[in-house]
């Protein structure tokens, strides 16, 4: 994934957890049991989508250059994108994933804004589906890149099917807190997903499972509560928020 190559490359400047803390500390897999299952979930949501991008893309292949370009040309290349995008987001998913698991992966952790993380999420999505809410003052202690790829997640589930989708930032118990509200959230969804669970039509399949893990990679916890997805992680403490650019000219 390009951002996340990127964000691998990021200078470590923001260091105020132990060394040891640096890399990702994701639990393992709740059963290691489980493990066939899940792997067996993952393969199935990718076969499919791919599937039918390769067959779209050898549909398109066998048509001439006129019907290419007409009504059934652009319904196929339509069908084959959306087919590659699940596809993407799928590994992209399933290998980031996999190196939170491992305690693989190196984080920056750095004092960012609670509610600069979710303006800079919600800005890819129309302004009538989602609104944030929160405090500016407030700051948590956290790799930007990794919390907002789990805000994004959440958000992507709970906005499915266009329906609105609330987040909140709060302090709460000296942590703070994004309570992300839209779709009813399920408690069993906090579970990995494996063979049998319901297929997701747009490659969210592994979002949650995703999101848990980099909650737990960056001190924090994921919980469902009160019908919507409740993510914290720690505070940081006598954060100030940069200047708001909109005061000045």
């Amino acid at each position: 994934m390009e951002g996340m190559d990127a964000r691998d490359e990021k200078p470590q400047t923001a260091r105020s957890r132990s060394d040891e803390q640096l890399t990702s500390r994701s639990p393992s897999r709740e059963d290691p049991a489980m493990r066939p299952g899940y792997l067996g979930f993952v393969a199935h949501e990718i076969r499919n989508p791919l599937s039918t991008a390769l067959w779209t893309a050898e549909m398109l292949v066998r048509m001439t250059m006129a019907d290419r370009g007409g009504a059934r040309g652009e319904k196929l290349s339509a069908m084959c994108l959306r087919s590659v995008s699940r596809v993407r987001q799928l590994v992209e998913d399933h290998l980031l994933c996999e190196r939170l698991d491992t305690g693989g992966l190196p984080l920056c952790i750095e004092a960012i804004g609670a509610r600069d993380a979710v303006d800079a999420v919600l800005e890819r999505h129309p302004a009538e589906i989602a609104s944030a809410h929160g405090d500016r003052s407030v700051g948590v202690e956290a790799d930007r890149g990794l919390l907002e790829r789990a805000i994004e997640g959440l958000v992507a589930v709970a906005g499915a099917e266009r329906t609105p989708v609330s987040v909140t930032s709060h302090v709460a118990d000296g942590r703070v807190a994004f309570l992300v509200e839209g779709r009813t959230a399920e408690e069993g969804a906090l579970s990995d997903p494996v063979k049998g669970t319901p297929s997701d039509p747009t490659g969210r399949a592994l979002s949650i499972a995703l999101a848990r893990r980099i909650a737990a990679a960056l001190g924090g916890a994921l919980v469902v509560q009160g019908g919507g997805w409740l993510l914290t992680v720690p505070r940081a403490q006598g954060y100030t928020a940069p200047p708001s650019t909109t005061a000045f000219p």
